[in-house]
């Protein structure tokens, strides 16, 4: 199957080469290790290969809400943050098109773009009780109107707006998602989540409802959350009981905020997903912010996090492997396709494919889909349900914080651009963590949900790790040269102080909330 982007460039891995596509039929090797930056580029005509000139049989678009083929007049959308390229495809589908699409996303530091998505809790200003769907629906119908948004229907049920690149979508236990539109600086994503705040808080504070900024439900029981009308979570609340203990609760009662961030080769890719990982606990530690369980400390300081290792490890945790000298985006499809499938989407309805596998559908041998062959808007489905502390689509998503207040939504992207999008940031957090051992990240991973910046680190604490890479980040975020270091400030109080937004909240929790968590409500309202 071919695989063209019309974007310039991207990237097709071949063998031992990641061949990047530029308009006027160009393709430029880069070695697949984290050395590709030293080769020497070498560039060979494709223009008369038969292979791209194979009949286009399906166009996979990508528009506002996501990634829809379209087939005549049927259009199918993904559940995919909203991405600017179209690639044209033909089947039938092979592993080289799905490595093939991953370096698709491949973009020159000029076109790198900062893409923010944040959940939160809605809840009944009387009786603190989640929002029911109805009211959820009321609340999405009135800013499609007001404010001039798309709806998103499943069947007869709105499950989601969008407006140019941002759209705003439910999760299973009705968190209010925004994912925003892919923006160039900070200040873009504050002023969207300002925004989105704005519209979201005029319609809903008329319905009596509001919005936390929390990791985790901090009062009610699985038993109390409403459950949205969308099929995939349907498959996924059947099939979480079998593979771990917590994933009805990542499901029901956890948000999260997290920052796409864009690569410019497949050495590139791997120098920020080695990056990301390494630090994912710090992020942790300094966005902690779930304390809570049904009304009472839970031991945590983030139980989000802690959630996740008990979820379903075939699609979660710190991916050792990337470490690897042979990591590339070979390596992370072949990742991708062991872990087990939960669905395929077709005529708008989602079929249960739970614990199935994508290379048994690869080779047409699907036993929920028996003969039927896998486009590449399957495949990217798939990748939206592996979900790993750092995860790779087109981008890498950083995906080790909590949700919390709305200074802390425009920190979170603040923290990682400074790192990832800073070439001399970038190379000193590798030199940094360079010497840290699986085991050493596996074990902040185990430890920071319940010690935070407290957790000891070699000679010292964590804290003092942090003070460096916070640093790191602050400098990066000069020498981009947008004024944008004032955007760190809620996560530097934090390293200054040692303190985490969760020790903060129990602090209050055991002193003038006088061991009642009601009053999280008003404190973390937005």
């Amino acid at each position: 199957m071919t695989l063209i982007s019309r974007a310039s460039p991207s990237c097709r891995v071949l063998t031992d080469v990641t061949r990047c596509t530029i308009r006027r039929s160009g393709v430029c090797g880069l070695a697949k290790n984290a050395e590709a930056s030293r080769m020497k580029e070498t560039c060979v005509s494709f223009s008369s290969s038969s292979r791209y000139s194979a009949k286009i049989s399906q166009v996979l678009h990508l528009d506002n809400a996501g990634i829809g083929i379209r087939r005549g007049r049927r259009s199918i959308v993904a559940a995919s943050p909203p991405t600017e390229d179209a690639v044209v495809v033909t089947e039938p589908l092979t592993k080289e098109d799905l490595v093939g699409y991953l370096a698709s996303g491949c973009k020159p530091k000029e076109k790198w773009r900062i893409g923010t998505e944040h959940e939160k809790f809605g809840f009944e200003f009387g009786t603190l009780r989640p929002m029911k769907y109805e009211q959820i629906a009321e609340l999405l119908n009135s800013i499609a109107e007001r404010f001039d948004w798309e709806k998103v229907m499943e069947g007869d049920y709105i499950i989601g707006l969008k407006q140019g690149k941002q759209s705003i979508s439910l999760e299973p236990g009705g968190q209010f998602e925004l994912s925003g539109a892919p923006l160039e600086t900070l200040h873009q994503t504050c002023a969207e989540v300002n925004s989105h705040l704005y519209q979201v808080k005029a319609v809903a504070e008329e319905m009596g409802i509001g919005f936390l900024g929390i990791g985790f439900q901090p009062k009610w029981g699985l038993k109390d959350i409403p459950v949205m009308p969308k099929g995939r979570y349907e498959i996924m609340r059947n099939y979480m009981p079998k593979v771990g203990s917590l994933g009805l609760d990542m499901m029901f009662r956890t948000c999260t905020v997290q920052v796409n961030l864009d690569f410019s080769s497949e050495a590139d890719m791997i120098r920020k997903f080695r990056a990301g990982l390494a630090l994912q606990p710090i992020a942790t530690a300094l966005f902690a912010n779930s304390p809570f369980t049904e009304g009472k400390p839970n031991g945590y300081l983030s139980m989000r996090s802690h959630i996740w290792t008990d979820t379903d490890n075939n699609r979660a945790g710190m991916l050792p492997f990337v470490f690897d000298d042979s990591f590339g985006f070979e390596q992370y499809v072949d990742y991708a396709l062991d872990v087990p499938m939960y669905f395929v989407y077709r005529k708008k309805k989602y079929i249960d494919c739970a614990g199935m596998s994508f290379r048994d559908f690869l080779a047409g041998k699907l036993p929920c889909l028996p003969g039927e062959l896998p486009t590449l808007n399957d495949w990217e489905n798939h990748l939206t349900t592996i979900f790993p502390e750092v995860r790779l689509k087109r981008y890498l998503e950083m995906r080790g914080a909590d949700g919390g207040p709305w200074r802390r939504l425009c920190a979170l992207p603040a923290f990682w651009v400074g790192l990832l999008y800073d070439e001399d940031s970038l190379q000193n957090v590798l030199d940094m963590t360079a010497d840290w051992t699986t085991g050493e990240r596996q074990m902040l991973r185990n430890k920071v949900p319940k010690t935070g910046l407290k957790t000891p680190f070699r000679d010292g604490l964590l804290r003092h790790v942090a003070q460096d890479v916070l640093k790191l980040s602050k400098d990066g975020l000069e020498r981009r040269g947008f004024k944008e270091t004032g955007f760190l400030n809620e996560v530097a109080e934090v390293v200054r102080t040692g303190v985490t937004p969760a020790e903060k909240l129990l602090d209050m929790y055991h002193g003038k909330w006088r061991e009642s968590v009601d009053p999280v409500f008003e404190e973390l309202l937005y």
